[in-house]
């Protein structure tokens, strides 16, 4: 895995490449984000700033206690949706209206324990083809500590319109 493309503390802000404004982000992306999937929004999820240049999404997960286990610390399951949901809006940058990328397979390495709070994500693609990309991600807590990194492979699938 590549090294941080920006510094925990610059996540979020707006900076040259990035634009922190819903209304200049990709359509798919400012759906996406208008409205989330029930598990982003159970995750408690909010995009904070796009590259689309780049392939860069961060973003921040509202982390209540709902998603801990019975030790207080977040589900290891969860950690690993947020992780996808970051992937995911960087590979989805890039693609058409009415493509989605689903998640091929996805490697998580949880480095800290993951607390309820703020938690810091960024998305990034390493790679992209035609008919599939590579992504990697990582959290980071509210003070920068970084708790876990990622990577995935997606497929890139164009959806059929129902017939009229």
């Amino acid at each position: 895995m590549s090294a941080p493309a920006q510094m925990p503390e610059q996540i979020g802000q707006a900076r040259d490449g990035f634009t922190t404004e819903a209304e200049n982000w990709p359509p798919n992306v400012k759906s996406a984000h208008k409205k989330p999937s029930p598990t982003s929004a159970h995750l408690g999820l909010e995009l904070l700033a796009v590259n689309q240049q780049a392939g860069i999404v961060e973003m921040a997960f509202d982390a209540t206690d709902k998603l801990c286990n019975k030790w207080g610390g977040i589900q290891g399951g969860n950690v690993a949706a947020m992780l996808d949901d970051a992937m995911a809006f960087a590979i989805g940058l890039n693609l058409d209206w009415g493509q989605i990328s689903p998640t091929l397979e996805i490697k998580v390495s949880m480095l800290a324990p993951a607390r309820p709070g703020r938690i810091l994500a960024v998305g990034r693609v390493l790679r992209r083809g035609r008919g599939g990309g590579f992504v990697e991600g990582e959290l980071y807590d509210a003070e920068g500590r970084l708790l876990a990194t990622g990577s995935s492979t997606a497929n890139f699938v164009t959806l059929k319109k129902p017939a009229s």
